[in-house]
């Protein structure tokens, strides 16, 4: 598993060892927050790689904070959305930190997602459907309630 996310960062490897030992600029976290809240294998093997590794991005001051899935079960039935959760928390407290939830909110929900249908794919059968259905449920509370969340309101 580990291979398969060192192969998916090669795309955006700029990002895995963040260079500046300064304060970044608003172009430099935007992008930053972009490459590790994409919906893809590379994103989300970008975001895992920083997350290990927090301390090496002191200078872009990123919400490393989580509640995992807030008021819903980290793990329902068994299947583990915690780290989905806590690349989502990620990219709703940082996007929100520079004003720019609003226009990030889909791009975030749309990794989260991502995410958690990777976790579904380690199952077959009834369990993948039962982790599917759970999934796309997650997604939509997100969806319509998200924004909410963190009082920006529904739009």
């Amino acid at each position: 598993m580990v291979g398969r996310f060192l192969a998916a960062l090669a795309p955006i490897i700029v990002f895995a060892h963040p260079a500046p030992a300064y304060a970044v600029t608003l172009e430099q976290k935007l992008s930053a927050l972009s490459a590790l809240t994409s919906p893809t294998s590379a994103g989300a093997a970008a975001w895992y790689d920083a997350w290990l590794d927090r301390a090496s991005w002191t200078a872009y001051a990123f919400d490393w904070s989580t509640d995992l899935c807030s008021g819903s079960p980290d793990q329902p039935l068994g299947f583990d959305f915690r780290m989905p959760c806590r690349r989502h928390d990620f990219g709703y407290r940082n996007y929100r930190a520079v004003s720019r939830f609003a226009a990030n909110k889909e791009h975030v929900d749309s990794a989260f997602l991502f995410d958690m249908r990777q976790v579904c794919a380690g199952y077959e059968g009834v369990r993948k459907e039962a982790c599917d259905r759970l999934a796309r449920s997650y997604h939509q509370a997100v969806q319509r309630l998200g924004a909410l969340v963190v009082g920006e309101g529904i739009r």
